[in-house]
């Protein structure tokens, strides 16, 4: 009998022993950002988020992952709610829910948190404090961003008989011979309604307006019913006018854009320099929406061709890019800051980071992975490319959100044929005065 109760006791042991190992498992609750249908989302969840797990069983990685503006609903409720996630993907500045991260001092310093010698391989540009809405370090931007990256089918062109344009007028007179072959001069999907003032207007105001004027305009220094302004929304109704963008983009999912470019179906696609990562080889299904052999000979990517009478030649809105930051709803000195910086050392290491530049989902702020052999011509040719812009600013970057979204409404009806440039700059006036003051 006591053989009997021995070995059950040892059985119930070995049963108990790995659930109170499981059960003391750090929590760590992650809210993510990716795109499910991008070529290397696979990677991100192989290399990036199974591997954490599976290299550190003493951390309960619980991972909520979402994309565009389901996200900042999502990340707006918890913050509502006063649930925070203790880590969470944000921007560096005012954009949807990382305003109230800023605002309101739910994020903390990473500088400290990481720690100087891991922070030594980044450009001074993605460690600068005041490039952030709080003052200090609250994410560690991944990538400086180029939001506006014309991705153009030069063979598509070719074929019939035209080269990717110089200046807005060059664009416009593609309009009727791509038109008669069923073909989009310009690809701007905008249903989500944040697209044509990112990745489009916020370069057209950069060209026309200026940064300065921009300052002044946050400032309450200038008016949004200035005739410069107001020329800066009209040049963008023109491209509708003109038939270089078909309203029917305006309703238009974000994720449809890709797919149409390499299909043929546009000859141009106005979208940031993170789409690379949609043409590139998927991983799960071995296959590229632009096979690697095609890229570099059938491709190319543009600046948004010269504007008439702009001000600010070839400049292109960009901005420090996302990351990942630690809330406060993780202590100092706890276990779950243990937990949270070590997921944050992981993705921001080399083995991460090198995935991210290989994937194509952006150029790393991290200097000592950039080694473009053997990688598709996709991934060198964006670097080459945003390597010959001068930045001026993303406009979601700069204005309040009450501000900033009642352009994006208002750009959007502009394509529709619902709104006048003059009208949307008087509703633009009326938020920025009505803010706080």
């Amino acid at each position: 009998m006591k053989k009997i109760l021995f070995f059950a006791l040892v059985l119930a042991l070995a049963v108990f022993l790995p659930m109170t190992a499981t059960a003391q498992a750090t929590p760590l609750k992650f809210l993510y950002y990716a795109d499910a249908t991008q070529a290397g989302y696979q990677e991100d969840m192989d290399e990036f988020i199974q591997k954490f797990k599976d290299d550190n069983p003493d951390i309960d990685l619980q991972v909520e992952i979402l994309f565009s503006q389901a996200y900042h609903q999502k990340l707006g409720a918890y913050i509502a709610s006063g649930q925070l996630p203790d880590v969470v993907y944000m921007w560096p500045t005012n954009r949807d829910s990382s305003l109230l991260l800023h605002s309101l001092k739910l994020v903390r310093d990473l500088k400290p948190l990481l720690g100087a010698d891991f922070l030594k391989p980044f450009t001074a540009s993605a460690l600068n404090p005041n490039a952030q809405a709080s003052k200090k370090l609250a994410e560690l931007p991944q990538s400086f961003t180029y939001t506006t990256t014309v991705y153009v089918n030069k063979k598509l062109l070719a074929d019939n008989g035209l080269t990717p344009p110089k200046t807005y007028a060059q664009m416009k007179a593609m309009v009727t011979k791509l038109k008669a072959k069923g073909v989009q001069t310009l690809l701007l999907p905008d249903g989500d309604q944040w697209p044509a003032q990112s990745c489009l207007f916020s370069t057209i105001a950069g060209r026309m307006v200026g940064d300065v004027f921009t300052d002044n305009l946050v400032a309450g220094k200038a008016k949004f019913t200035s005739p410069s302004f107001v020329a800066a929304l009209t040049f963008y109704a023109t491209l509708f006018k003109d038939g270089v963008i078909d309203k029917n983009n305006m309703t238009m999912g974000y994720g449809d854009g890709p797919g149409l470019l390499a299909s043929g179906k546009a000859a141009m696609f106005v979208d940031g320099d993170w789409r690379v990562g949609a043409y590139l080889t998927d991983k799960s299904t071995g296959q590229a929406l632009i096979p690697p052999d095609n890229q570099a000979t059938d491709f190319v990517f543009i600046n948004f061709p010269a504007i008439p009478n702009e001000k600010f030649p070839g400049v292109a809105s960009g901005i420090a890019g996302v990351g990942l930051g630690i809330t406060t709803a993780v202590k100092p000195g706890s276990d779950v800051e243990k937990a949270a910086v070590k997921l944050l050392k992981w993705y921001y290491g080399p083995e991460v980071q090198a995935m991210k530049l290989r994937t194509g989902a952006f150029i790393p702020t991290r200097t000592d992975v950039l080694n473009f052999e053997g990688l598709e011509p996709f991934n060198k040719m964006i670097n080459d490319y945003k390597n010959t812009l001068k930045p001026s600013y993303v406009i979601d970057g700069v204005w309040h959100p009450d501000v900033f979204n009642v352009l994006n409404a208002g750009l959007q009806a502009i394509g529709l044929g619902s709104e006048t440039p003059a009208g949307l700059a008087k509703k633009l006036q009326a938020a920025q005065d009505g803010l706080p003051k």
